[in-house]
């Protein structure tokens, strides 16, 4: 429900560069932030690269980002987020737990490009509206990260699937991991299905896109990522479906292929998901369950349990925790726990009440692939590809209105609306 309380008064005409919608290096900006998000380590790249100058090339991303998105925000014209709020209060809890530097000063060093990055957020919710723009930004960006897989897979196909990695596609031009390439690509699919569904792209679009996507998608080996576009697909498309027919046909060819598809080939498809794997392997989740059984044996004082250790590197004993909701609580504790899943709740809460739109139905996508993905990858409570995700979620889900910070363009003073909105919306 929306709370929305308004000050008698004058209005401050509309700035006329909102009128014009927004400018191309907003794209650029979203572009920057995903490349600050990938990752620099634990793959061979055709030329090797050293790891500070990787590193180097991230963090500097996030900077020009920053400074591009004040440069185009100069007057600091925001909307109200309560998203960001609640992001922005996990950060503090960040902050919080990490200056006692029980995780060294690396712990510091995540908390201050968390800021940034939320910051740079901030900033281009100028621009957040219930349309489409960030979608495609979103799209175009990772589109371009699977174009680099693909290149490498061209170049230097023995390296791009390693033998030592059980011939999953990796990157090589940038070190992709297969779980991040995997995830690049079932998001780029399933957000290009999810927009031909709802008739906002041509079915060319699911021919160049979707459909070499899927391929590389295929090639990772990545279960979680293929249950994740599985399922998410057809829950966003059965938001659509009473007001759009070829949502309806699609979803109903597709219950029906997949049907006859379980039935014929579920031998070799249990074979492929097994991956060589034994019963032990699949019970433990290739070794995550032993690592979540050492995490949450951890003693731990009241302070750590409530606001965690500080960021780290996402690993626990020296491997890597793969769950967003342990990681969150190994860092943040239980009220970044908590924090996490007030942003989930209010985001899912905000697409309910919604009426059915293409918007809508990309928001509900990425929030059931995010929501699936969460069990063995981690994300939400760290810049990352997966927290990404949300924040375009996120601004498919904020109706557009006014901003506030805007200084009027005649004399006297003028004042704007203020309210209380539910997650994800605006005033």
């Amino acid at each position: 429900m929306n709370v929305t309380g308004t000050v008698a008064g004058p209005r401050a005409e509309p700035d006329v560069r909102d009128q014009r919608g927004a400018p191309p290096l907003v794209g650029l900006v979203w572009a920057l932030l995903v490349v600050n998000s990938l990752g620099s380590l634990g793959v061979e790249t055709v030329v090797q690269v050293p790891r500070p100058i990787l590193q180097m090339i991230t963090m500097g991303s996030l900077g020009v980002a920053f400074v591009l998105a004040l440069l185009l925000n100069p007057r600091l014209r925001i909307r109200p987020s309560a998203f960001l709020l609640l992001l922005s209060l996990l950060l503090v809890v960040g902050i919080a737990s990490s200056s006692f530097l029980e995780s060294g000063l690396g712990a510091l060093i995540r908390c201050a490009r968390l800021a940034v990055f939320i910051a740079t957020l901030w900033l281009l919710t100028r621009w957040w509206d219930d349309g489409l723009a960030f979608v495609r930004h979103h799209v175009r960006a990772l589109g371009a990260m699977l174009g680099s897989v693909a290149l490498g897979l061209v170049v230097a196909p023995g390296i791009a699937r390693p033998a030592d990695f059980d011939n999953r596609l990796v990157g090589v031009l940038w070190p992709i991991t297969a779980p991040q390439v995997a995830d690049y690509a079932a998001v780029v699919a399933g957000l290009t299905l999810v927009l031909w569904l709802a008739r906002s792209s041509s079915g060319w679009s699911v021919v160049g896109i979707a459909l070499p996507a899927i391929a590389l998608l295929i090639l990772t080996h990545t279960r979680t990522a293929i249950v994740g576009l599985v399922v998410a697909v057809p829950v966003a498309g059965l938001t659509l479906a009473l007001a759009n027919a070829r949502a309806r046909r699609a979803l109903a060819v597709t219950a029906l292929c997949a049907g006859l598809i379980a039935v014929a080939f579920a031998a070799p498809l249990a074979t492929w998901f097994q991956r060589g794997q034994d019963e032990e392997a699949l019970s433990n989740l290739t070794g995550r369950q032993k690592v979540w059984d050492l995490l949450l044996a951890e003693e731990r004082t009241p302070h750590q349990q409530l606001f965690g250790v500080g960021l780290t590197d996402k690993s626990f004993a020296g491997l890597p925790i793969d769950s967003t909701w342990l990681a969150v609580y190994h860092e943040q504790g239980l009220v970044g726990v908590a924090l996490v899943v007030m942003i989930s709740i209010g985001l899912a809460f905000t697409a309910a009440m919604r009426p059915p739109s293409p918007a809508r139905a990309c928001a509900v996508f990425l929030l059931t692939y995010c929501l699936i993905a969460s069990y063995t990858q981690v994300g939400l409570g760290d810049v990352t590809g997966y927290l990404l995700h949300f924040v375009v979620a996120a601004t498919l889900l904020t109706a557009a209105g006014p901003t506030v910070g805007s200084r009027a363009p005649q004399l006297g003073c003028q004042l704007e609306p203020c309210s209380v909105t539910r997650l994800g919306s605006d005033p």
